[in-house]
């Protein structure tokens, strides 16, 4: 199937077909760290604990890894659309140069720091050689994860978002076949306990990083040989962090927020934690779709911004906006129906199972307002308007999110927590809906 036309094609055929792949790389991403777990289970609970224990850093990683590639896809497209290929090729080998040297820079000097870090944050001292383990390795190897992030972007840039979700599939694959492998050891090699998860990512990162660079040099040439010019790589790279790093730091954000909700649940009991965290995990799956289109839309909307195609864009994002609020009040609607069997799923604890559904009955209810504000500030990222998108993340945690659950909580318990978070999903929606129209029209 050829590549869609970014510029010409049908919007509505466009989307579906550049968003079914994503979904399915999303879902290959979820195994991959569901694989880590369960395979690291098995070694026991401070094994386990440890793994727990490197999800900050690793994600602090792995946030700016995405803030580079929203960057990358959003300038890239642009180009693209405005039928600058040459300039988007030296960009494209200038960035993935430059962030290769970045994240090795980072890499270096968490190494001498990363064990305070965890003490820090609590980490118990007979933890910390575990950590130290998987970390030092975790490390090294980060430096393929975000390179490999970056190639996807450049991918889905053209329009092409099969081929990273390929990737994304194969890395997951690869992962899962070579977990058991190094954690427990097979025929003469011997098992590496924690170390062999982090061995196990980094060579998946690895072998599907060079493939992806090789797709991007052969396929899509993308890549080219140049010249080194120290003042060319950093005015291409200073292009992509105008717009990743805000990128960066939204994502950044999402975790803080979400440690101090779970700090507000607590006050409810351990069921209460238990439950919201189970929510956590659903609400991850029922926004799979509208996660999926935050990843494709962008690339659409950078290309026709690019070539001066603004009704292009305006129709493209009312369209996933409207899309967004018909499909999760369906998977909301779902949700209720299956309410006892999914809680069952989860616990076999009673009080757990009936704060889980009281989660399932209000909860989702936000969904779609919740979808329509990352797609705002995706599309904002992409329009190359990052304080704008920047700013909405701000305001939908700590403006509307986090206060509203705290009076919901002190006034009416959990329940009245559970509906607060959907009036901040509303009130935020609404605000970006209103951001972006105003965009429009000074456009």
């Amino acid at each position: 199937m050829p590549r869609p036309d970014l510029l010409e094609d049908d919007i509505r055929p466009t989307m579906v077909r550049m968003t079914v792949p994503m979904m399915m790389g999303i879902v290959s991403l979820m195994l991959f760290n569901l694989a880590d777990l369960y395979f690291v289970s098995r070694l026991g609970t401070d094994a386990l604990a440890a793994l727990g224990f490197t999800f900050p850093v690793c994600f602090t990683v792995i946030s700016l890894a995405i803030g580079l590639g929203i960057g990358t896809s959003a300038t890239l497209a642009r180009l693209l659309g405005a039928g600058q290929s040459d300039e988007a090729r030296s960009l494209a080998s200038d960035n993935l140069l430059a962030v290769a040297l970045m994240v090795l820079l980072i890499s270096v000097l968490l190494q001498g720091v990363v064990e305070p870090i965890f003490s820090l944050m609590g980490a118990p001292e007979q933890l910390m050689p575990l950590i130290m383990d998987y970390m030092g390795i975790w490390l090294i190897g980060s430096v393929f994860l975000v390179v490999n992030m970056v190639c996807n972007a450049c991918m889905r840039a053209t329009g092409d978002t099969k081929t990273p979700a390929l990737i994304m599939a194969g890395s997951s694959l690869m992962n899962f076949v070579l977990d058991p492998i190094f954690i427990f050891g097979i025929g003469a090699l011997p098992g590496m306990g924690i170390e062999g998860a982090a061995t196990a990512s980094v060579i998946a990162w690895s072998v599907t990083t060079l493939f992806a660079l090789h797709v991007l040099f052969k396929r899509k040439r993308l890549l080219v040989l140049q010249l080194f010019q120290a003042h060319r790589v950093w005015k291409h790279f200073s292009q992509v962090m105008k717009i990743g790093t805000p990128a960066a730091l939204s994502n950044m954000m999402t975790p803080v927020a979400q440690a101090v909700l779970t700090y507000l649940v607590a006050s409810h009991g351990p069921e209460a934690v238990a439950a919201f965290g189970v929510g956590n995990r659903i609400e991850s799956l029922a926004l799979l779709v509208c996660l999926a289109l935050s990843m494709t839309l962008p690339p659409f909307i950078s290309q026709n911004f690019g070539a001066g195609n603004i009704d292009r864009v305006q129709s493209a994002y009312r369209l996933v906006s409207g899309f967004a609020l018909i499909w999760q009040f369906l998977v909301f609607g779902l949700l209720m129906l299956l309410a006892e069997r999914v809680a069952g799923l989860f616990s076999d604890q009673e009080a757990v199972i009936s704060l889980i559904i009281l989660w399932i009955f209000i909860v989702p209810a936000g969904f779609g307002f919740q979808a329509i504000t990352f797609l705002t500030a995706s599309s904002f990222n992409a329009l190359h308007q990052p304080m704008r998108a920047l700013r909405i993340s701000i305001m939908r945690l700590f403006i509307f999110s986090l206060p509203f659950a705290w009076i919901g909580s002190q006034l009416f318990g959990l329940q009245g927590m559970f509906a607060a978070l959907v009036l901040a999903n509303a009130a935020i929606a609404a605000t970006a809906w209103f951001n972006m129209r105003t965009f429009f029209q000074k456009l």
